[in-house]
């Protein structure tokens, strides 16, 4: 799963490359993706995830095991 966020569910966007001559060639917006490793207290273990920087500020602010419940409910925790 390259390039989603494991949390949000981000994805890379299409777009254009715009030149001065008004030229388009289609390019991607990838999300800002971070590999990166969190402690879960209640199962004492350590879960390593594919996040936005999106995703970072929201698991600092709810907590990582409220984040997660989240997600699974709206389907788009994959681990």
């Amino acid at each position: 799963m390259a390039r989603v966020c494991q949390i949000t569910g981000k994805r890379p966007h299409t777009g254009n490359n715009v030149s001065h001559a008004n030229n388009k060639t289609k390019r991607r917006f990838y999300p800002n993706l971070q590999t990166k490793r969190f402690f879960i207290p209640e199962e004492d273990k350590w879960i390593t995830l594919k996040v936005s920087t999106k995703a970072i500020k929201t698991i600092n602010l709810k907590g990582i095991s409220a984040v997660i419940k989240e997600a699974k409910e709206k389907g788009t925790f994959t681990a």
